[in-house]
């Protein structure tokens, strides 16, 4: 999916925002801070994005753009595994190496009027071709964003094993697919 195009600076803003966000909370992350990594004042900032929230919907949407490049491959060409076992485990691998991006994403409202239009769309399609079904898309969604979420928050019972807990949803999810 092709998002807004950005010019080489504000993708450096990004690029920094990004990790400062995966060091931090959404929260912490300032613009005095963000200018300071980037070695410039804070006012320069506001030449290519007018606010920080502007830069949180760029954050949220390199988030769906890679979830998204990450979960049409692994439908694709989803092994042995199966359509929803592949998607599942993208799933997971996507939102395990970014947590604080993954989070910011998938937590709290979601401005989608300041979304590329298209791209939330585009990002969740996988859920449903490997359901073939609507109903059943919008529960394997909440079956994995629930059980990732839970997992970042280290929710789980200590020695709880979250390999075979993805399993299990993907041998319950794959049992009704087509």
């Amino acid at each position: 999916m092709k998002r807004r195009g950005l010019t080489t600076r504000a993708t450096e803003v990004v690029d920094t925002a990004r990790q400062l966000l995966e060091a931090d909370d959404w929260e912490l992350v300032t613009m005095r801070r963000l200018a300071d990594e980037l070695g410039m004042q804070a006012p320069s900032l506001y030449k290519h994005f007018v606010s920080k929230a502007a830069i949180e919907v760029a954050l949220v949407e390199l988030a769906l753009d890679e979830m998204g490049e990450a979960l049409h491959r692994a439908i694709a060409k989803p092994g042995r595994r199966g359509a929803v076992g592949a998607l599942l485990a993208a799933y997971r691998r996507v939102g395990l190496t970014n947590p604080n991006l993954y989070r910011l994403a998938t937590t709290g409202s979601l401005r989608r009027d300041e979304l590329t239009p298209g791209l939330e769309d585009w990002a969740g399609e996988p859920f449903f071709l490997a359901t073939a079904e609507p109903h059943m898309a919008q529960a394997l969604w909440s079956f994995a964003h629930g059980t990732l979420i839970l997992e970042i928050d280290d929710r789980f019972l200590p020695g709880s094993n979250l390999d075979r807990t993805w399993a299990a949803g993907a041998r319950a999810f794959g049992m009704y697919t087509t």
